[in-house]
């Protein structure tokens, strides 16, 4: 499962190519929060279109309650995920959208706006 922080930041843009008094704005990155509730795993990590689907380079860590979590920020766009339970691949349970994968299984799908 995973979270976006409810605040959203916002920038602008090198403007100086723009008529005068005009502007760009674009949404920054997003704070996500991926969680995982599981009471056997010795380690979780979070692989996805956001790292390529490496495995190893976002790895959560566990509260005191087995709950495993851990945020990144990601740029607004829609990405897949799955995450990887002790060396192998696991669905989100708490997944509102998937999509079926090429190996049979489901990839957890999130959008970040």
């Amino acid at each position: 499962m995973f979270s976006q922080k409810e605040k959203t930041n916002y920038g602008a843009l090198n403007t100086s190519s723009k008529p005068k008094g005009s502007q760009t704005i674009v949404k920054e990155d997003r704070l996500v929060e991926f969680r995982l509730s599981n009471t056997r795993a010795q380690s979780v990590s979070v692989g996805g279109t956001f790292n390529q689907w490496n495995s190893l380079s976002f790895r959560l860590t566990r509260d005191g309650q087995w709950n495993w979590r851990g945020s990144l920020r990601l740029k607004p766009g829609r990405y897949q995920y799955r995450f990887f339970v002790d060396g192998k691949w696991a669905d989100d349970p708490n997944a509102k959208e998937t999509v079926a994968n090429e190996f049979g299984s489901k990839n957890a799908v999130l959008e970040i706006k």
